[in-house]
């Protein structure tokens, strides 16, 4: 039988880092000892705290029937404190917040809520795959904003065309970035919310690295703005914040039409995330946070070896003060995907190429900060070892 795949799945890129992770197999079947800094995927364990609750609440037995889509109230609830306390950012529970089953979810769906056919999404580029995938199976178009260096990798909304603008229905920001590590300010967003109320866009700001911040920064809001809530919606993971990827686990806050547009998509899409990892959420969301600041300060250990590493080796890091990724350029006579390249089978050190997120990262590369210390300076060893020789 001859089995015919659509044109839509066909037409997908490679997904980045499922290739990273086949090139990780196979120098590890080679026996290459690899220091892997190519996924953001957190190294340190889950609170205690909240593996604790997640134990009590297996056991509570309503939680083993069929949760709703939208989220529990009481997380809900948690989620709207969180944004008060952080944020200052006041909302209503029932209808400016919807559970999400982890941001990528979340992502991919919610163009199904708003782009019919050629209808544009604004999307950074570097940036996160899913924002062009979800368009992509939602039948619109992408249009790339890229993200430069002399801009503070920001996008540059008034080089827009006129024609794009027309049918332009989403813009995707994500700040603190990634791969870039760049930050927005509150100026920016103001003049991201006069450009969407111009132009009728739903503004969409992925939010998953706001709470791991250092050097005393903290990240704003998209919703602190004046104007925000009546054009766009913020996506909250706790995946990151809480060392909980594996859980899938978040909300989306925000304008109460663009919400429910969301939940319609979810509620025919999914059954909603399984009660009791929201009830382990909860205590996340309402702890003291304490968490969070030992492990940024173990992100800040690290990203300052690595830099010293990569400095060690010639290389010409910028230090961020947000994410736990560092985006430096590759050197003089690599691209990004040769540098990573030689990474890997020289050094045995996994590195994610930045054209990977799309062509304005191309000659950056990405290192996470999922390792120990002491791993971040045997990077510095061996890069010098490869480098410096």
């Amino acid at each position: 039988m001859d089995i015919a795949l659509s044109k839509r799945l066909l037409s997908l890129p490679p997904y980045l880092f499922v290739e990273l992770d086949r090139k990780k197999a196979e120098a590890v079947k080679r026996g290459i000892d690899v220091i892997d800094l190519g996924i953001g995927d957190p190294d340190i364990p889950t609170p205690q705290f909240i593996v604790e609750r997640m134990k009590q609440a297996v056991e509570y037995s309503p939680y083993h029937r069929y949760p709703s889509s939208n989220g529990m109230k009481s997380f809900r609830e948690a989620a709207a404190f969180f944004m008060k306390r952080r944020f200052s950012v006041e909302l209503d529970p029932d209808r400016e917040i919807t559970s999400i089953i982890g941001s990528k979810e979340a992502i991919f769906h919610l163009p199904l809520a708003f782009l019919d056919h050629d209808d544009i999404a604004l999307v950074p580029s570097p940036g996160y795959p899913v924002y062009h995938i979800g368009t992509l199976f939602a039948g619109g178009k992408t249009y790339y904003l890229p993200l430069l260096e002399e801009n503070n990798f920001l996008p540059d909304l008034n080089s827009i065309p006129e024609d794009v603008l027309r049918r332009a229905r989403i813009l995707w920001l994500n700040y603190p970035n990634n791969p870039t590590a760049g930050l927005a300010t509150k100026e920016f967003f103001k003049d991201v919310v006069e450009f969407a109320q111009r132009h009728n866009i739903v503004v969409c700001h992925d939010a998953a690295y706001s709470e791991i911040c250092f050097d005393g920064y903290s990240a704003p809001s998209f919703l602190e703005v004046d104007g925000a809530m009546e054009v766009g919606v913020e996506f909250h993971s706790l995946s990151k914040t809480y060392n909980m990827t594996g859980w899938r686990i978040g909300f989306v806050a925000g304008n109460e039409k663009i919400v429910n547009a969301l939940k319609t998509v979810k509620s025919n899409a999914d059954s909603g995330q399984f009660e009791a990892i929201q009830d382990a959420a909860i205590a996340a969301l309402t702890s003291d946070q304490t968490c969070v600041k030992k492990m940024c300060a173990i992100y800040a250990q690290r990203r300052d070896a690595l830099a010293a590493s990569l400095r060690s080796a010639g290389l010409k890091p910028s230090v961020p003060k947000a994410t736990f990724y560092v985006w430096f350029r590759a050197p003089d006579g690599h691209s990004s995907q040769s540098f990573a390249s030689f990474l890997l089978e020289e050094a045995g050190i996994v590195a994610t190429p930045g054209n990977g997120f799309g062509g304005p990262g191309e000659g950056f590369v990405r290192m996470a900060l999922t390792v120990s210390v002491e791993r971040m300076k045997e990077v510095g060893e061996r890069l010098k070892r490869v480098l410096c020789r």
